[in-house]
């Protein structure tokens, strides 16, 4: 006798992988998922669906068809203390093209943030609002630069709440109780929310 394969669905893996980035164990994350299975998970089918994340996140990273960057930055709360997130967004299809948190906001960090976008998608006219570090940034990087027009502001403030009100799911709190944290379960948490965002985009 054959038998059938109990597949997990895409449904309980993202819940399983949203639990593991926002900081809990392996088996933590199996004793979570227990009430909601009918059939039980090991941590290394825990361990095997995030390295299936990473690697399909790494496979889908390539260039795109894009006219022109639209880029933004807003403060989120970590643990006792604020952190800048970064984002840019292309207008067509409105996916998120780039993601990154900074503990600073300055014209470094906004041309480090679209220096890396520029390797991946090419150079594009870019969008901001009037933040005074974006100009120099875009100089350096040799970028049109120009302010965002009533239509670009509209798109990535939208986009910006949405985000928002995705973390204030839990309070825009990132649970973390370690000291000098590193954030990379935040960078991890993030890159799993932009995943499945732009995934949803594709099918809207």
């Amino acid at each position: 006798m054959i038998s059938k394969r109990n597949r997990t669905s895409s449904e309980y893996i993202g819940y399983g992988l949203y639990l593991y980035f926002l900081g809990l164990s392996l088996r933590n994350v199996v004793k979570a998922l227990s009430y909601l299975l009918t059939v039980k998970r090991s941590h290394v089918s825990i361990w095997k669906w995030i390295q299936k994340f990473h690697y399909q996140r790494k496979s889908s990273t390539k260039k795109k068809q894009v006219s022109e960057y639209i880029v933004d930055e807003t403060m989120l709360k970590v643990g006792s203390e604020f952190i800048w997130l970064w984002i840019a967004i292309e207008p067509e299809n409105r996916q998120i093209l780039a993601q990154n948190i900074t503990k600073e906001r300055n014209m470094l960090v906004a041309e480090r943030f679209m220096s890396d976008l520029v390797k991946i998608h090419g150079k594009r006219p870019v969008s901001t609002d009037g933040g005074t570090w974006y100009p120099m940034a875009c100089q350096f990087l040799k970028l049109k630069h120009h302010i965002h027009s009533s239509y670009e502001k509209s798109l990535i403030e939208r986009k910006m709440q949405y985000i928002k009100d995705r973390t204030e799911c839990f309070d825009d709190y990132f649970p973390c109780r370690k000291k000098n944290c590193k954030l990379k379960h935040v960078r991890n948490w993030l890159n799993l929310f932009v995943n499945r965002h732009n995934e949803e985009m594709i099918y809207a």
